[in-house]
């Protein structure tokens, strides 16, 4: 690449980094992985960047990077964890850091169970704010398929969240 081109893709890198990374946690639910999943995306976008000639499709290509690295990531099998049913350090008594931080623990915990497309959808619908037709072409998939992952990404979240909730009223 040239000067020029080298400046751009800097300029692009140091805009986006950021909420790269934070879609890329909302994916596989691990800083670390995180990082490796948006360095991953950001290194295939570098490879192409002299041949994107409309920077404006340029979000959409490293957005449908992002999401197909998170999905093969989690194909591989040195990549599954094993849950437990009790947690290393035992909970404390009285108010922690309060309701939210448990919420979103809560919420990303359960993300992380739901299954790598659906969790895929939901993360760029509602945490990214795609519409449907944004959603699907970033995933190259249809609208409908988008929609039927969305439902069922949705009633699988809901379920294993109630399946956290009543596990964790039984301990406190």
């Amino acid at each position: 690449m040239n000067q020029r081109d080298e400046q751009e893709f800097a300029e692009y890198f140091a805009a986006k980094r950021d909420s790269v990374r934070r879609t890329a946690y909302m994916l596989c639910g691990d800083w670390h992985r995180a990082d490796d999943l948006a360095q991953t995306a950001f290194v295939a976008l570098h490879r192409r960047w002299k041949k994107i000639r409309e920077r404006a499709a340029t979000d959409a290509y490293l957005r449908k990077t992002l999401v197909r690295a998170a999905i093969d990531e989690s194909r591989r099998p040195w990549r599954r964890e094993w849950q437990t049913e009790e947690l290393p350090e035992p909970p404390q008594d009285g108010f922690d850091l309060g309701e939210q931080v448990v919420t979103r623990e809560d919420l990303l915990t359960a993300l992380r169970e739901v299954p790598p497309k659906q969790r895929a959808v939901l993360v760029l619908r509602f945490f990214e704010g795609l519409d449907v037709g944004a959603a699907a072409k970033a995933l190259g998939c249809s609208e409908g398929n988008v929609k039927s992952q969305t439902a069922r990404g949705l009633t699988n979240l809901r379920q294993v969240m109630e399946k956290e909730e009543v596990a964790r009223d039984g301990r406190e």
